[in-house]
């Protein structure tokens, strides 16, 4: 079976969060069990694409409303990932550097999608199936099966997996017009509040959704910026699959980006040489307890309450416990976090931006991670952290329900709280102390963590699954 993944992000082309980790892994496992999954994505201005060899294997014009636009497929020459990868370059449109947050960002993915589709009408890469990721590519199951440009391909299956589903990129019916020719009695598969929402036509229109937990497939239907009915009528097509990680890049025992490798036989020294080297770069005692986040700083994330959960926490153990953040995001936020290294400079420390080898150290040298967060679908910082065995304190949401199992419970392993408040963070954060005092529990947790499997073997099996449950259909 020939599966094209259709996204806006691929690690390590191009990653702005976790869409781009489970994209740039999940097609390299699938292959592994005999799928043949190739990634679609735009050109992006970065280092990836300068640094590899790639040829043009189709080019041709296509109409944007009454605009033309000239496009190219780029294949990258060696399959280096794992996986077939092409780029769509538009001169102009898609051919800058960023991902997001550009004004015609509408128009970007829009023509994204029509090069996408123009290119497998026209060409012979035709696939048996199509999985399409988040909003940037949600309008293609509808232009499949709802415009006559693409009568060829009507009958191939559409998976659509929401990796958040806060973001929808909905737009007005003003841009209807940059649309290739459609069915006008259709137009309500496209609309919602009033404008069209390619979220929303992607789950009415797919043959089958997905989201990356099960417990966020629930939670959509009762919280999805403003698609909570239109999931609670269409659940019976939906699936929760968790995500994976690649444990070739996630790997302490080969990872190149840490001081010290180590495996589970060397997990109390191998960790604390790690911490070592990370409390010295940043001026904190690794004697200490150290809880570190990484992130974006953000509401979703729960970075709101970073800085006062932190100050109570300091002020309940002072001089007890270490606090480092990695992370950029809202600018308050920052400030807030800013102050606080300034505040308490020997307990806390920030570093503003992101750095992928220094999130490689801080999983291999924070004794817990910290993800206090309002909407998590499912995460993968845990279970980096849990791969590092560093502890994981997550509220009780989405994915992090699903993959971590409180300490106190059995067999679990992980800290859970219930409320995303600074209250709850607190009395994390005092059990995360008291944890650490017991090193005989807390080494069986770091053993227990490191001995569980959250590879890609299972999800993308179970995404092959899926795939093969459409086939009679076909």
């Amino acid at each position: 079976m020939r599966v094209f993944h259709l996204s806006a992000e691929c690690y390590p082309v191009a990653k702005v969060g976790g869409l781009a980790d489970v994209v740039g892994a999940l097609p390299k496992y699938q292959n592994l069990l005999g799928l043949q999954a190739a990634v679609v994505m735009p050109y992006y201005d970065r280092k990836f694409v300068h640094e590899n060899e790639f040829e043009t294997v189709f080019q041709a014009n296509e109409l944007l409303g009454s605009q033309r636009f000239y496009f190219e497929i780029l294949k990258e020459k060696t399959d280096k990932l794992g996986f077939e990868l092409y780029l769509v370059k538009i001169p102009g449109l898609l051919d800058r550097e960023n991902v997001y947050s550009y004004p015609d960002e509408t128009e970007q993915f829009i023509a994204f999608q029509i090069a996408f589709l123009d290119w497998i009408s026209w060409s012979q890469q035709t696939p048996d199936l199509i999985h399409c990721h988040d909003h940037h590519s949600g309008l293609v199951p509808f232009l499949l099966y709802h415009s006559r440009l693409y009568e060829r391909l009507a009958k191939t299956p559409t998976v659509f997996t929401i990796h958040n589903g806060q973001y929808h990129g909905a737009f007005g019916w003003n841009k209807l017009s940059l649309l290739p020719e459609i069915d006008l009695t259709k137009t309500g598969l496209l609309d919602w509040n009033g404008g069209i929402n390619p979220l929303a036509a992607a789950v009415k229109c797919c043959w089958r959704y997905t989201t990356v937990s099960p417990t966020y497939l629930e939670e959509l239907t009762y919280n999805s910026n403003g698609l909570e009915y239109l999931f609670y009528t269409e659940r019976a097509k939906g699936s929760g699959i968790i995500n994976g990680i690649d444990t070739e890049i996630w790997n302490p025992k080969t990872d190149p980006m840490i001081p010290e490798n180590y495996s589970v036989r060397q997990l109390a020294s191998g960790k604390q040489k790690n911490k070592e080297a990370l409390c010295a770069r940043f001026e904190l005692a690794p004697d200490k307890p150290l809880i570190s986040f990484i992130g974006r700083l953000v509401l979703e994330k729960g970075a709101d309450l970073l800085a006062e959960a932190i100050k109570n926490s300091i002020m309940a153990h002072p001089g007890e416990i270490n606090f480092f953040i990695l992370g950029a995001g809202e600018v308050k936020i920052q400030e807030e976090l800013l102050a606080l290294k300034e505040l308490y400079p020997t307990e806390c420390n920030v570093f503003v931006g992101y750095d992928e080898s220094l999130a490689h150290l801080v999983y291999a040298g924070s004794d817990f991670l910290l993800m206090p967060s309002h909407v998590e679908p499912c995460g993968l910082n845990q279970l980096y952290a849990l791969r590092y065995g560093t502890v994981p304190m997550v509220r009780t949401t989405g994915g992090l329900k699903d993959t971590v199992i409180d300490f106190g419970d059995g067999e679990g392993y992980g800290i859970r709280f219930i409320h995303t408040s600074v209250s709850d963070i607190i009395h994390a954060v005092g059990r995360a102390a008291t944890l650490y005092a017991n090193p005989p529990l807390l080494q069986l947790l770091r053993k227990r963590m490191m001995a569980l499997d959250f590879s890609w073997d299972r999800s993308a099996k179970e995404y092959i699954d899926l795939y093969e449950s459409l086939k009679p259909a076909i």
